[in-house]
């Protein structure tokens, strides 16, 4: 018996110590081919890391040379650290091994791309100011300035299908990426979300390589190179006065451009413009009869009452082409007033039409001081015919555009391109034009203002329209609030929009010559949703409720009026058509361009998937 316990004891001992030698090999092998190549990778990453902080400063001094420097420096690193993740591809069965590999591949083509771009600039950075020590672009005129620029356009673009064709491979990897395989925190970081924003980020960097490209590769173009005149018709939206496209529109502005050379053909007032089609004015649409106050014509001011800019163009072009004074163009630029301020912040203060514009706040409006200098030049009544009141709208635009490219490339161009792509994303800036190829360019990366026409997913727009004449939208603040909820295979939707008002109402008394800027606002409104939705119910409509479809879309009507120093709100609830369904539920929230004062919260399923401020269009799960 003791023999027989003895023998056992040792081949227990036995089979211990054989798993110890097993975990002790499995121990150095993981060590070896886990913890040492992470090691590694982690000493590698963190001197991109530390490169890239460099490498953003050395962008913000604008020298070609320090660039190129820099972005070769990087690439060497980057090289190494790619190598060093090379060591834990043997596990690329592991999705996150798999997605970490795609990542490191993604940035790998992405420096590729940077460096093609740096040296299909370089041979012309001196003519554009990004060579130090260089003056003669520094030196020339604000016209010269443009026409070297476009010249040089010419060159540099024949290598954007090169680096379009890299993105396009960094973006097939980073799609793969699925931030659901991720915990949604790793103790105090928000994993997932860092994810999702990061590949939204790089949507961006794809959008403007690649879904702009046409764009890009036809700027000389729409610059007028080669001696071949463009014109174009800037139209000025009055978004504090809001309207279904942006804003009232309020003025107008004849650009022709060649070589780079530009020049403003015509600045007016849109009622000059309405009163050239005298006596051709054709009866106002059923909207407009029902929801203004006395409006029995259609004007030119008025019809931008499609939500979609397209359609509303269209409308616009069948009273345009009926003036006098019409002028045929190659397109049309329409923005609002947050140009304006942004530019005055940029640049500074400027003079224009012998009145001095500012982006500093006015205590009279609680808004930019260029805001009330133009409702107070424009707006106000006075004794006295006001010759093209709105005209200044296009003379302060083009002394913008003097002191933009007067300024230092260096320290002003990359700001001001930013803001206006930021701007273009937020739709202050409208873009259509004639020609069909860039046309569908600006439709795909949606600066074209169009009502979406996405397929299997939810869709929610809210388009309001100031009706009352006041500027009220300066005061007026509103909170969307979207609600999704599931029953069976019903799918429930609730949308409430809160508007607030808190400002006193204005003297708006015309014998007094007083400036109206707030009053109550007349507000219609519709809801745009997936088509064959069934309204349940709509509360807060001080009209007729209405139901109908339109640009492929289900839209509910109603109207309400935003009460000065007071709120109001509505609330639509409406179920889904049955090809939608709960599984891979996703909603498509698209903005109304001109909003700035708008917040958004989105519920599914009880679950808030998001809440903050609504400045561009919105997915979400």
């Amino acid at each position: 018996m003791r023999r027989k316990k003895r023998t056992g004891l040792k081949i227990f001992f036995g089979i211990l110590a054989f798993l110890f030698v097993i975990v002790c090999v499995i121990g150095v092998v993981g060590y070896f081919n886990v913890v040492v190549p992470i090691l590694k990778i982690k000493s590698k990453a963190d001197i991109l890391v530390a490169s890239g902080k460099t490498l953003r400063e050395v962008f913000k001094k604008n020298d070609i040379d320090l660039v190129k420097k820099e972005v070769a420096k990087i690439q060497s690193q980057y090289q190494d650290f790619a190598n060093e993740s090379k060591l834990i591809y043997w596990a690329t069965s592991i999705p996150q091994v798999k997605d970490y590999k795609n990542a490191v591949e993604a940035g790998d083509y992405l420096l590729k791309a940077t460096t093609v771009s740096i040296d299909a600039i370089y041979p012309y950075a001196d003519l554009i100011g990004l060579k130090k020590g260089q003056t003669n672009f520094l030196e020339k005129s604000a016209e010269d300035r443009l026409q070297t620029a476009v010249a040089t356009l010419e060159k540099v673009l024949v290598k954007v299908d090169d680096i379009a064709g890299y993105i396009t491979e960094a973006e097939k990897r980073i799609d793969s990426i699925d931030p659901d395989r991720y915990p949604e925190k790793i103790g105090g970081r928000n994993v997932r979300s860092e994810i999702v924003n990061a590949k939204e980020g790089f949507r961006g960097i794809v959008a403007l390589f690649v879904d702009a490209k046409p764009i890009v590769k036809n700027l000389p173009k729409i610059l007028g190179a080669n001696g071949k005149e463009k014109t174009y018709l800037i139209i000025f939206q009055n978004e504090k006065e809001a309207r279904a496209t942006g804003g009232f529109l309020t003025a107008y502005a004849i650009f022709k451009i060649k070589d780079g050379r530009m020049a403003i053909e015509r600045s007016s007032d849109i009622y000059n413009l309405d009163a050239s089609i005298e006596p051709n004015h054709p009866s106002a649409p059923e909207k407009i009869r029902t929801y203004h106050i006395n409006v029995p014509k259609f004007w030119i001011r008025d019809s931008n009452i499609s939500p979609d800019f397209v359609e509303s163009m269209k409308l616009f072009n069948s009273l345009y082409e009926k003036s006098r004074d019409r002028v045929a163009y190659d397109g049309v630029f329409a923005m609002d007033s947050k140009i304006l301020v942004d530019m005055l912040t940029i640049y500074g203060d400027i003079e224009a039409g012998g009145v001095r514009f500012s982006a500093k706040q006015d205590t009279r409006c609680d808004c930019p001081q260029v805001i009330y200098q133009l409702f107070d030049l424009v707006g106000r009544p006075v004794g006295y015919i006001k010759e093209n009141r709105k005209g200044i709208l296009g003379v302060l635009m083009y002394e913008l555009f003097q002191k933009a490219l007067k300024s230092s490339p260096s320290r002003y161009w990359g700001v001001m391109f930013q803001a206006m792509f930021l701007n273009l994303q937020e739709k202050h800036i409208l873009l259509n034009f004639n020609d069909p190829v860039i046309q569908q360019s600006v439709e795909k990366m949606n600066f074209g203002g169009l009502i979406s026409q996405v397929q299997n997913i939810d869709y929610l727009h809210v388009n309001n329209v100031n009706f009352a004449g006041a500027k009220s939208d300066l005061f007026v603040s509103e909170n969307i609030i979207s609600t999704t909820s599931f029953e069976g295979n019903v799918i429930n939707r609730e949308v409430k929009v809160e508007y607030k008002n808190p400002y006193p109402q204005s003297d708006c008394s015309l014998l007094r010559s007083s400036l109206c800027l707030n009053a109550p606002r007349r507000t219609w409104i519709r809801i745009y949703v997936p088509k064959g939705s069934k309204l349940i119910g709509f509360t807060g409509s001080q009209m007729k409720v209405q139901t109908y479809d339109e640009l492929g879309k289900t839209v509910f009507e109603g109207f309400t009026v935003v009460p000065t120093q007071g709120r109001t709100e509505i609330d639509v609830k409406y179920s889904l058509p049955s090809t939608l369904s709960k599984s891979n539920y996703s909603l498509m929230i698209q903005k109304q361009p001109g909003k700035d004062k708008q917040q958004l919260s989105v519920t599914i399923d009880t679950k808030k998937v998001y809440s903050g401020n609504f400045l561009i269009d919105k997915t979400v799960k």
